[in-house]
């Protein structure tokens, strides 16, 4: 039986998406359709899938599934594009909602300047929270990856990320270390690899290969988790410029259990339709 599929394909500093209303379509996929959606050549193409669905304990509830048809409990980057489409498509009248996700509730905020604000919750820190194999809390750690030893700060933003700081972006190794890191049998759940270059405390460069998807031009829960990283070692000091391949963000972190505040662009691509057998 086919079903055929109202999408709207958006971005947020490269990140893509196609985002889908399921409040008002009765959307079912399999994630080997997932996946065919997301081939850049015979699909649509897009780094996440993110589907709209009602909430009982929010304004909506927010589903995204990666583009090899894994489902995840976060993107900021997908949240972002996500209070735009529901204002967009005339979902809610508000400015800022609340979203139910699988790690907890969000507040998006479309700004006046068409950026978008999300209160990205608190970073854990707690190895069993990310989930990390450690015994102890700490700032960094040693991680064993390619017969060498590196230093990598492990954060949840809803989803887990190890982060490292490295000489140039430009030049790291995020293909195929990424990949390693990604599979690392001290991350459980898998891990979202940041690779980030200081430039002043203010400002960072930052690629990051990502569980499910592999190197995107952004991600927005690596970026929180990258400064957060920062400001915990030390060498940044919010707020925080984060420049990715596809654009920039502002991430701003008080500290402790305060939110992490993540402020870019998400911007409407094209919308269209699709028939999935």
């Amino acid at each position: 039986m086919t079903q055929t599929i109202q999408f709207t394909k958006m971005q947020g500093a490269g990140n893509d998406f196609i985002v889908i209303d399921g409040i008002n379509q009765n959307i079912q996929l399999t994630p080997e359709q997932i996946k065919t959606l997301a081939h850049r050549q015979f699909g649509i193409g897009f780094d996440q899938l993110l589907l709209v669905e009602s909430s009982s304990v929010a304004d909506f509830k927010y589903r995204i599934f990666n583009a090899d048809g894994s489902e995840v409990a976060q993107c900021g980057n997908g949240a972002r594009c996500f209070v735009r489409f529901v204002a967009d498509q005339h979902l809610t009248d508000k400015r800022e909602i609340s979203v139910e996700t699988a790690s907890g509730i969000i507040t998006p905020k479309l700004e006046d300047n068409g950026l978008v604000t999300v209160n990205m919750g608190a970073p854990r820190f707690k190895p069993e929270e990310i989930p990390f194999v450690a015994d102890t809390i700490a700032n960094t750690y040693q991680l064993d990856v390619a017969n060498r030893q590196i230093e990598i700060s492990a954060i949840s933003m809803g989803n887990p990320h190890a982060v490292q700081i490295v000489d140039d972006v430009e030049t790291a190794p995020v293909e195929a270390l990424g990949k390693q890191i990604e599979n690392h049998p001290r991350f459980p759940q898998r891990v979202n690899a940041g690779f980030m270059q200081i430039i002043d405390a203010h400002h960072i460069k930052l690629r990051v290969f990502e569980r499910g998807t592999g190197e995107t031009l952004a991600c927005g829960t690596g970026a929180c988790a990258a400064v957060v990283a920062g400001i915990q070692r030390g060498q940044l000091q919010s707020p925080v410029r984060v420049s990715a391949r596809g654009g920039e963000l502002q991430i701003a972190w008080q500290g402790g259990n305060t939110p992490v505040m993540m402020t870019g662009p998400a911007v409407p691509v094209f919308s269209g339709e699709v028939n999935l057998a």
